[in-house]
């Protein structure tokens, strides 16, 4: 556990692993999602709007090293040395769709696998980039994919990150998630077959959620192999579904206002396997976008500080009430 923090954090994580720091550029390598595409669905999840966490220089009309570069720039400047993750972030990154008329599934094997293999190639090509991060659906892994990520996991870090959200498949499928809970169990097992690291993203404060439901997803998650974990608050964005049906219904979320919510991710924490390493607390969004909640633009770090300092005047720490 890091001497500065109340919990198992990402950049101690990355400072002991690496001796340095170490900094994830996100790329768009042009991927779609079955969940937009027709497979699944065509609405995408509720409350998704992919521009509310593309930085600038992500855009699929550059090819992953310029992308990669653009990021490397940005940032360096601003840390004098550091290395570099290609963060394969944006919609489903193990996902191609089908050249037929009518969308089908088909993870990325034959000419899919090969392009994913080209994509992975070429952002590791880019000086300083020593490692991937890759973001995608528990519904779209296979052994084909990760016999891949294995052979640069060799080599290279390697980290899989499964969108989760919840643990609760009726909130699943309310937000039109498109895959069930035990979907995800079963990529998160398979996943740790292979010796990949691997990692989950969950929703704090999902419609028709309670408190109870927050710490279940805790308990439940604290018992599955992965190693990371990131947190993000429900935030109502401008332009997406979740709008309209939250304008009809505020009741449907929790009180989500900085008080109560750092309070939740304390508990939280509280219950969390002390040995998953939790990435961040929060979610930003540009605030032109962000309809609720509004924490005054607060960073993550910010909040994170604030958790901390609650933390630490009640107790609290990572694991302290794990049931191992």
């Amino acid at each position: 556990m890091s001497n500065a923090l109340q919990w198992n954090d990402y950049s101690s994580y990355i400072r002991r692993t690496f001796g340095e720091r170490v900094q994830k550029i996100s790329v768009n390598a042009g991927f779609t999602c079955p969940n937009r595409d027709g497979k699944i669905s065509t609405d995408g999840c509720i409350y998704c709007t992919n521009k509310s966490f593309s930085p600038f220089y992500c855009n699929s009309d550059d090819s992953i090293a310029v992308q990669l570069q653009k990021g490397i720039d940005f940032f360096r400047p601003k840390y004098s040395a550091q290395k570099y993750l290609a963060y394969f972030q944006s919609y489903t990154n193990t996902y191609v769709p089908d050249r037929s008329e009518k969308p089908s599934l088909r993870l990325c094997s034959g000419d899919g696998l090969e392009l994913l293999r080209q994509k992975f190639d070429e952002a590791l090509s880019v000086d300083g980039v020593i490692g991937l991060v890759v973001s995608t659906r528990p519904d779209c892994i296979d052994d084909e994919i990760l016999r891949l990520l294995a052979d640069y996991a060799a080599s290279n870090y390697v980290e899989i990150e499964y969108g989760l959200e919840s643990t609760k498949n009726s909130t699943l499928e309310f937000i039109n998630r498109g895959h069930t809970y035990e979907q995800a169990v079963e990529a998160v097992e398979l996943t740790q077959k292979y010796g990949i690291m691997c990692g989950l993203h969950l929703i704090i404060g999902l419609p028709y959620e309670t408190e109870d439901d927050f710490y279940a997803h805790a308990e439940n998650i604290s018992h599955l192999p992965i190693s990371t974990l990131k947190l993000h608050q429900m935030q109502v964005l401008r332009n997406t579904r979740l709008e309209k049906l939250y304008a009809e219904n505020p009741n449907m979320l929790t009180d989500l206002s900085l008080e109560n919510y750092v309070r939740i991710v304390a508990n939280f924490m509280d219950i969390l396997n002390p040995e998953i390493i939790v990435e961040r607390l929060t979610s930003e969004s540009p605030r032109d976008m962000l309809l609720y909640p509004d924490w005054g633009g607060r960073k993550n770090f910010e909040v994170a500080h604030i958790v901390d300092a609650y933390m630490k005047r009640n107790g609290m720490y990572q694991g302290r009430n794990y049931k191992g």
